[in-house]
């Protein structure tokens, strides 16, 4: 079995990191170097680094900001937020990203899904879904989930996975913020119809939701934000919690 991955996940807006629920009210967590910086030196296997507000304010992930992360840190991470293009993507790997990460963009042209796997590999491409429960199914939205896209979950992870996408970082938007779970029933769908690894997002709120989501689903990683910012969870702590459920981790 493969072990499981520990991934914080740093949503940035004007430079800084920033929290919220549900995708709304966000709040400072902090400097984005210092704690990428922190987290490599504590713990964590990877790290996600999204700049939130790239696509809707159709500006390009500052490149200078990922030189300087790939200079503090000594794990992989993969960098996400307005990438339109094979030359968006090649800008960010080439200035230390070791993936990158599409979501608006691999919906309304998923053809780049392609592109960016032939040009880089599908180990360096990451595509990010997020999801909503409205009626009786689990939906994809975009535009920093601002949108509704009428496209199935299940769907769409299915055709993401046969486009070239070497991962997917699936993010509950019912349960983002909340801290009551990860959305376990969809998620183990979702990694159970597909072979490439997923990523959990969405709802983790103490450690006993990151054994839940290792137990209960076939995911590769789970990943958090506003539990790891505020130290409310020590990564230290999660990973020693794991072990004693026999959950193989790195």
């Amino acid at each position: 079995m493969l072990k499981k991955r520990i991934i914080p996940c740093l949503d940035i807006k004007n430079g800084r990191v920033v929290k919220g629920v549900q995708f709304l009210e966000l709040k400072d967590a902090g400097n984005p170097v210092e704690l990428a910086s922190y987290y490599s030196k504590n713990g964590a296997d990877e790290l996600v680094f999204l700049d939130i507000s790239a696509t809707l304010e159709k500006r390009k992930t500052l490149a200078e900001m990922v030189t300087q992360l790939s200079k503090e840190i000594n794990i992989p991470f993969t960098v996400g937020g307005g990438i339109q293009s094979v030359e968006d993507a090649r800008l960010l790997l080439q200035s230390g990203a070791d993936k990158v990460s599409l979501n608006s963009a691999a919906v309304l042209n998923p053809g780049l899904i392609t592109q960016i796997s032939d040009a880089f590999g599908s180990q360096s491409l990451v595509v990010a879904i997020d999801i909503k429960k409205t009626t009786n199914d689990w939906y994809v939205f975009i535009k920093g989930g601002t949108e509704s896209t009428g496209i199935l979950a299940v769907d769409w992870s299915k055709k993401v996975a046969q486009l070239g996408a070497g991962e997917i970082l699936l993010t509950s938007m019912n349960n983002d913020g909340s801290k009551t779970g990860f959305a376990l029933e969809i998620t183990n769908s979702i990694s159970k119809a597909i072979s490439i690894p997923v990523i959990a997002s969405g709802g983790a709120g103490n450690t006993n939701h990151f054994v839940e989501l290792f137990t209960k689903t076939e995911v590769s990683a789970g990943l958090a934000a506003s539990i790891f910012h505020f130290n409310e969870v020590p990564i230290s702590e999660l990973k020693n919690i794991l072990k004693t459920q026999q959950i193989p981790i790195r």
